[in-house]
């Protein structure tokens, strides 16, 4: 069975609306999608690091009740788990506050094995951080020499624009290790300033990735191969929270590849019609996750579309 790899951070998340806390969940960009990937049955590993406290227990648990191993994430002595408020807004989208006390030893894990046609994650400044970018670097040379598909989310928060022109070098080698690029008009906004979603393509991404997906909210998503141009439409729906909405958007699209069987030698050159159905489960996976304040696909829509 193939297996899905994913480097990230956890986090707590505590989830206000109108000034009170009204759900408190684990999450983490990779994470979330992880999760709902498990719940359909993928075999997941997760590459992380909690602190040795009631936080870091309450996320262990929960991975664990998932069906997530646990054996490649740092418990780590000092320091504290990390925990994000997260405010939403009339339109359920979060603002966040984010509380970190990381020790300076960090990730101090072994890796799964990789093997061929294997799905490495990864992304936010997780993957950009100085601070792990050695260990980040080790997984990504381990995915390219097996023939792994690398799936990339930047996930580029406004918080980093200011570092942009810092980060630039850092992007761009994680673009060269991508086989898949994903990320909202916003985040190619703070990273580039560009709101031309064609140009940040032509100029920013293709030469490095030619597979590359936009997502704009509740708008239609692009998606940009070698081969063709094209977009899909999103049906509106009644949203409880967008916060896990991007993350389960990449955990539909790698459950995509999983189910068509669709292999690292078969990317550049894929079918449309392959793309379409992969798209599907993309939109699928996101509109499912905002209906709760969970950051995940529920249970019963996970056993309805078991891997």
């Amino acid at each position: 069975m193939r297996k899905v790899i994913g480097i990230g951070e956890t986090i707590y998340d505590i989830i206000f609306v109108d000034g009170q806390p009204s759900a408190a969940v684990p999450g983490g960009s990779v994470f979330n999608g992880l999760v709902s990937l498990a719940r359909t049955g993928a075999d997941v590993s997760f590459i992380s690091e909690t602190g040795n406290d009631k936080i870091g227990n309450i996320i262990l648990q929960f991975m664990r009740d998932n069906g997530i191993s646990t054996q490649y994430v740092d418990v780590f002595p000092d320091g504290k788990s990390p925990i994000s408020l997260a405010f939403l807004n009339d339109k359920n989208d979060a603002e966040y506050l984010f509380y970190k006390d990381y020790p300076k030893q960090r990730l101090e894990v072994a890796f799964p094995k990789i093997e061929e046609d294997d799905i490495v994650v990864f992304g936010s400044f997780y993957a950009l951080n100085p601070v792990l970018r050695e260990k980040v670097l080790e997984l990504l040379e381990m995915a390219r020499e097996k023939k792994a598909i690398v799936y990339y989310d930047p996930n580029f928060r406004s918080t980093h624009k200011n570092e942009a022109m810092k980060l630039a070098p850092t992007i761009i080698e994680n673009l060269e290790y991508a086989d898949i690029v994903r990320g909202s008009n916003e985040d190619f906004f703070y990273m580039y300033a560009m709101e031309d979603i064609d140009k940040v393509y032509k100029n920013k991404i293709k030469f490095y990735c030619p597979n590359f997906i936009c997502t704009r909210g509740g708008k239609n998503i692009e998606l940009y191969t070698n081969h063709f141009k094209e977009e899909y439409s999103i049906q509106p729906i009644e949203t409880v929270s967008t916060i896990g909405a991007g993350d389960n958007f990449n955990a539909g699209i790698i459950y995509g590849l999983l189910k068509y069987d669709i292999r690292h030698r078969d990317l550049n050159n894929l079918d449309k019609k392959y793309w379409d159905k992969v798209m599907e489960c993309g939109i699928k996976f996101s509109a499912e996750a905002c209906k709760s304040f969970n950051n995940y696909v529920s249970q019963e829509f996970a056993n309805a579309n078991h891997l």
